[in-house]
């Protein structure tokens, strides 16, 4: 059994990681189960398919899909992230899925209403319960600038610990996790590292043929930013880059919290673009497509989860630009794929300078692309990726460590 509140028809973010694992198991034969929340993200809207639903099962690609509603908030702010993670905890307590006895619970967190649901499910049938930290809400709240975020920084580091302490393994996507789950009690020897995979293919159409579909000049330098538009993405930057260079054309392709005020923000700046989020099927080729791709991050935010949209970065064979904390894992992984360069959070001119630069030496751009590719075929491969989830799931119900 999975327990995610993300998944598919979710594109971004954890949806495809938890939809390709319980895929894989349906797929090598195993019966699989997942709890679910209604489809909402990144646009934070509840999928229009699902309007009106309050529980809903179904088949997707072989596996059993137990969904239950939740809030949906428009807008963060503490309270509405309380209520959000309130009404999946209320939901799933009191309607719980009706499956056979599961051998092993694997959880996505966040959320953390899931961590504790799947703690409780587990510990009632039995079961080795297994959660996979892909981001630690307790400090993603106290460096959000949500408001409120102080409080709810402490409620969220309580569930966590809650969920992680019951663990009888606990997966973490970037080492930059470790101390923090061993600071809430968790025994270091119980931790695993499980990296996250490039859930995307590569690009399949000529570039040209892309930026001429999307109305992108041939000369025209274009920096891309894909997935959430939220707080703590510090998505500013790029709006501030944009203005102090008319010549170079800003995407940000997406959707999230912050998207009308980045909209609002951004009003009087011809040269930047917001677009929705692309088509799976065409989204690897619109980051292919793009000069420069960007991930960004406030500048309080230190390590945080590693962006799930790098992996698809990397694998689109364009150099990266990261306007992120040096010390965070983020950095650390740009830095250890070779394929981008990083510039200090929240400064819109050390990023510009540094698109600038890859602009005029065409060479060292496309070195640096093509280290993305290389990394990914080496250390993030989908194969690799869900092969440590099964060794991880194997360990836990008493097979040897990986």
């Amino acid at each position: 059994m999975l327990v995610s509140t993300n998944y598919a028809p979710e594109h971004a973010g954890i949806g495809p990681y938890a939809t390709q694992i319980a895929e894989h198991w349906a797929e090598i034969g195993h019966d699989t189960h997942v709890f679910a929340g209604m489809p909402h993200y990144p646009s934070w809207s509840l999928d229009p398919a699902y309007r009106g639903a309050l529980r809903r099962t179904e088949q997707r690609a072989g596996v059993t899909v137990h969904r239950r509603r939740h809030t949906v908030p428009a807008t963060q702010t503490a309270v509405k992230r309380a209520l959000f993670e309130g009404s999946i905890l209320l939901h799933g307590a009191v309607a719980p899925p009706r499956m056979p006895k599961p051998d092993a619970v694997l959880a996505q967190m966040p959320s953390l209403a899931g961590g504790v649901l799947a703690a409780r499910m587990a510990a009632r049938w039995k079961v080795p319960y297994v959660p996979v930290v892909q981001d630690l809400m307790g400090a993603a709240a106290a460096q959000s600038g949500i408001s409120g975020g102080d409080k709810a920084a402490v409620l969220a580091a309580k569930a966590e610990a809650y969920a992680l302490k019951r663990a009888t393994l606990v997966g973490v996507i970037h080492e930059t996790f470790v101390d923090r789950v061993v600071a809430m009690g968790v025994d270091e020897k119980k931790i695993r590292l499980v990296p996250n995979w490039s859930h995307v293919p590569g690009p399949s159409q000529p570039r040209g043929e892309t930026r001429h579909h999307l109305g992108w000049a041939p000369g025209q330098t274009v920096v891309l930013h894909s997935g959430n538009m939220g707080l703590k993405q510090g998505l500013e930057v790029l709006v501030g880059a944009a203005r102090l260079d008319p010549d170079v054309r800003f995407v940000l392709m997406g959707d999230g919290s912050q998207r009308a005020a980045l909209e609002a923000m951004s009003a009087d700046v011809p040269n930047l673009d917001i677009i929705p989020p692309a088509a799976d099927g065409q989204f690897p080729d619109i980051l292919a497509a793009a000069d420069v791709l960007a991930v960004t991050q406030h500048a309080a935010v230190l390590d945080m989860s590693v962006p799930s949209k790098l992996t698809s970065y990397f694998a689109a064979g364009r150099p990266v630009v990261a306007s992120v904390a040096a010390e965070g894992g983020t950095a650390q992984e740009v830095e250890r794929s070779g394929a981008g360069v990083l510039v200090a959070p929240e400064d819109p001119e050390a990023l510009l300078k540094a698109v600038r630069t890859l602009a005029e030496d065409p060479a060292a751009a496309d070195a640096l692309g093509a280290a993305g590719p290389r990394h990914v075929a080496a250390h993030l491969s989908r194969d690799a990726g869900l092969a440590r989830i099964d060794a991880l799931i194997d360990e836990a119900l008493g097979g040897p460590r990986p």
